[in-house]
């Protein structure tokens, strides 16, 4: 009963903070979607860092370190990368340009048929496989640790979470349609604040059961290296670099990441946010990555049979009655940080890049806005069946890779659009042309090194693929040069001596800390 009563009050406060802070029905484009460009760096900080986090990674991340140990902490600290790149090389080119979506500031350096296809690309995935693939392993993963506490919904497990995805999706969906991305940010605030406080304890009450930090070392040492070797089959130290350039997409092209930068203050707002968000990287990777390495040196030899199984033993065996709760509403909200920030992108890519350019090219501010908040509920639909589905799909086969496949497609187009990104930033006159085969060629170069390097490791994979395509859209652009009749600004950020300095030296933290 306390549990319930804990989950309760924090739905009814997510809620009450969503409504309370929510935009007028008068809002202004900039008022719904970027918050009226007025968000400071903790609000940066706080939310961009809830909605990376998903309930999967305290099953699908812990289960890998208790059984890979340290070295998957890597996709955790690799993100600091992004994070700077993004916070003093992309955003300022996206500031100095007062872009509401990252397709505006392509569609400049590369024309409109390729932001039109960026876009395209975003909307398809977001609404399909990034929005159903969250409500599935978030409403999964509370199921799996919390089924007991969860059966008064349903009895039968299928409809159980399945209820599950669409209340939860209903329940973002509902507070993200009134109050844009203001109400967004201000419940990932709460949302992280609770994700932070869950982890922290499950984190060290897997250190006290363990015996103490020192014993990480000493009955773990073999599992407390952060690079394996490059012929490992799961985590070869190679992959960072394949990681760091899928890092450009997910931290510097990802609408869904970026809307908190395009909608700071100031640009010092969004560089101290961003830099914050990085230094909570580490903490993240402690508090997934650490308590699954404690859990083999507590079970010792007599090890779970199922590694995903890390996370739901932890706190069923050891957390008491209203710390399970807390737990609980930590998962929750990992989910909703993560689908509340993709329906506001969602309907911003659609309202700003689609509906006012090529449906109502004289649309007001209201009538953009409105067609936003369609494009919530239509996702919202979308989502929820490709959820449904996913589940049904894990239900038919529990063994299924299905998660893996569903990376493999994300990657097909994240690929193409780091290749994208990269043209429009570093390249002075990028063609037009070039840039969209470039683009194209992502898609049959991942089928060449899947039939020719079936056994080259998919982030590896993922390296060679972007810079071959780079490659070919650099070479295509000096070729046969002919500027477009619009001219691009060369588009690299003048940072100043302070900036460069500031940027290598916390490169340099990172590399000595790594």
């Amino acid at each position: 009963m306390i549990d319930l009563l804990i989950v309760s009050a924090y739905f009814i406060i997510v809620f009450v903070t969503a409504i309370t802070g929510r935009t007028s029905k008068e809002a202004t484009t900039e008022e719904y979607f970027l918050s009226g460009r007025n968000l400071r760096w903790p609000s940066i900080a706080f939310s961009t860092i809830a909605t990376n986090v998903q309930g999967y990674q305290f099953l699908g991340f812990m289960g890998s370190a208790y059984l890979y140990g340290l070295a998957q902490a890597n996709f955790e600290i690799n993100a600091i990368q992004g994070l700077l790149l993004a916070a003093f090389i992309f955003v300022p080119m996206y500031l100095r340009e007062q872009i509401i979506t990252i397709t505006q500031f392509i569609k400049t350096r590369l024309g409109s048929t390729v932001a039109l296809l960026y876009s395209a690309s975003n909307i398809l995935l977001f609404s399909t496989i990034t929005l159903g693939a969250a409500l599935f392993w978030g409403a999964y993963s509370v199921d799996l640790v919390f089924g007991d506490f969860l059966s008064f919904i349903h009895q039968d497990r299928l409809i159980r979470i399945a209820i599950l995805i669409v209340f939860l999706g209903l329940f973002s969906a509902t507070y993200t349609y009134f109050g844009g991305l203001a109400a967004v940010v201000r419940t990932d605030v709460i949302q992280f604040a609770i994700l932070l406080t869950g982890g922290t304890v499950v984190l060290f009450i897997a250190i006290h059961h363990l015996g103490g930090w020192s014993q990480l070392y000493e009955k773990t040492g073999d599992l407390m290296h952060l690079h394996l070797p490059s012929d490992h089959d799961t985590l070869p130290w190679t992959h960072v670099f394949g990681a760091f350039l899928l890092n450009i997409n997910y931290w510097c092209a990802n609408q869904s990441v970026v809307q908190r930068s395009l909608a700071a203050k100031s640009l010092k707002d969004v560089q101290i946010g961003l830099m914050v968000g990085g230094l909570m990287k580490y903490f993240m990777a402690a508090i997934i990555i650490l308590p699954g390495i404690a859990l083999v040196g507590i079970l010792g030899e007599n090890g779970l049979p199922e590694p995903d199984a890390a996370f739901p033993y932890l706190v069923n065996t050891y957390l008491p009655v209203g710390i399970k709760g807390l737990i609980l509403c930590a998962l929750f909200a990992s989910l909703m940080s993560t689908v509340d920030s993709t329906f506001n992108s969602l309907a911003t890519l659609w309202s700003i890049d689609i509906y006012k350019v090529y449906v109502n090219k004289k649309a007001t501010d209201r009538q953009v806005v409105r067609s936003g908040k369609k494009a919530i509920l239509i996702s919202f639909i979308s989502g929820s069946i490709i959820g449904v589905v996913l589940l049904y799909l894990k239900f038919q086969d529990p063994g299924a890779a299905f998660t893996h496949t569903l990376n493999q497609l994300r990657y097909f187009i994240n690929c193409g659009i780091v290749v994208l990104i990269c043209a429009a930033a570093f390249l002075a006159f990028p063609k037009h042309k070039v840039a969209l085969f470039g683009f194209a060629a992502t898609i049959p170069l991942q089928f060449f090194f899947l039939e020719f390097f079936p056994e080259m490791n998919y982030f590896v994979r993922a390296m060679w693929v972007i810079l071959i395509g780079f490659t070919v859209v650099w070479i295509g652009s000096r070729t046969g040069f002919v500027r477009d009749k619009l001219r691009a600004e060369p588009a690299s950020p003048i940072l100043g001596k302070a900036g460069i300095g500031m940027l290598l030296s916390l490169i340099a933290l990172h590399i000595i800390f790594h």
